[in-house]
């Protein structure tokens, strides 16, 4: 089958942020996000279209709002844009007793008693993958890059392939699970796996061989449409991007300016590669599969493999040496300092280091941490 793949201006921008709603008085996750999105309407007449807002949606799971940016030519524009939107749902869900928070999972509420957003395609995906499909109670951020060829949509997945277990380690933030500690940094990479077609995408040597993995999976009944390939990096064709969706909910818009940037930078850097006449790396996939379990369970302390000959270096290194690579890049796309913010996350410490911290001065009580991730929240 033919894909179309949009025309886009190269390393444009475009973020989605899955933000959490909890109730004020427990920390608790509250099942309101469609009386929040009914007070955003009721407050921004103005902004809805077929009433619904462009940049604040519903998800799967009625506790979850995202917020999704439009197109973007700096970080510095992306972030405005997600502050701008924050404040509307803070507003919005204030007079509800809600609070708000972003981290890969919540701490302690119970995944089965969730409820599900009334949508046809969510009642699908819950009867198809049963137990699976109701242990999805997890956040992330989403980073849409613009490639102005559709030829370099599968060079570029290539390569960002590789960084894998960088924007693991990174954003990792979930480290607890229905109230009990799972030993991982990011319990969410493990569990959004599960689904059909999620996981780590395979790797094609073109665009058709592409085009052929996507046909195969709608004669045998896979997916129905190409949204449903929910590969942690994945070419969006009706956007012309290539999406980042291996990052957990992060609580600071600083967070998310640093994971954009890395994001832009180093697609921005394979895009020169390639204009250049040359050719993106690659890893065999047992290497990358490890990689990304190494991320998940250790974070900033996992020691990942480099390249095809084996070599392995500890994450955050090599995190400091590919920023120091990047740095002219980012000048030119103008996020140098969104890029540095990332050496402030290996300084401080990433989101399930921060809670664990919380938990272990609080004797255990999750409570505390779920009150430091809101507290996080309300500094953007």
């Amino acid at each position: 089958m033919r894909i179309d793949f949009a025309k886009s201006e190269q390393s444009t921008l475009g973020l989605e942020w899955e933000i959490a709603l909890v109730d004020s008085a427990s920390g608790d996750l509250a099942p309101q996000a469609n009386s929040v999105l009914a007070n955003v309407s009721r407050a921004h007449p103005e902004a809805m279209n077929a009433d619904e807002h462009p940049h604040i949606k519903g998800e799967m799971l009625l506790n979850t709002v995202e917020l999704v940016t439009g197109i973007c030519h700096t970080v510095a524009e992306g972030t405005d844009d997600l502050r701008r939107n924050l404040n509307i749902v803070r507003e919005a869900a204030k007079p509800l007793g809600l609070d708000l928070l972003s981290a890969g999972t919540h701490p302690f509420s119970n995944p089965r008693t969730q409820e599900v957003t009334d949508k046809e395609r969510y009642a699908k995906l819950v009867e198809r993958t049963q137990w699976w499909g109701t242990q999805m109670l997890i956040y992330g951020v989403h980073v849409h890059v613009g490639l102005d060829h559709v030829s370099k949509a599968m060079p570029v997945l290539d390569g960002l392939v590789n960084y894998f277990p960088h924007f693991q380690a990174l954003s990792a933030s979930s480290p607890y699970w229905n109230g009990e500690d799972t030993g991982y940094a990011s319990q969410r990479a493990l569990m959004f796996q599960q689904l059909p077609t999620a996981g780590l995408p395979f790797q094609f040597s073109s665009w058709e061989a592409y085009e052929a993995y996507v046909q195969d999976m709608f004669t045998t009944g896979v997916i129905d449409a190409t949204n449903e390939i929910r590969w942690d990096i994945r070419p969006v064709a009706g956007l012309g991007t290539i999406e980042m969706r291996i990052c957990d909910g992060m609580s600071t818009l600083e967070e998310i300016g640093a994971i954009a940037a890395l994001t832009q930078c180093l697609v921005e850097d394979f895009s020169n590669t390639l204009d250049d006449g040359g050719t993106i790396p690659t890893m065999p996939p047992w290497h990358i599969q490890e990689n990304k379990w190494r991320a998940a369970r250790y974070g900033m302390e996992a020691i990942v493999i480099l390249d095809a000959a084996g070599k392995e270096q500890l994450v955050t290194e090599h995190t400091l040496e590919l920023l120091n690579r990047l740095e002219p890049v980012a000048a030119r796309l103008g996020c140098a300092d969104e890029l540095a913010s990332v050496e402030k996350i290996i300084a401080n410490g990433a989101g399930y280091q921060r809670q664990r911290a919380v938990a272990a001065a609080a004797d255990g009580d999750l409570r505390a941490v779920v009150r430091n991730l809101v507290a996080e929240m309300a500094t953007n």
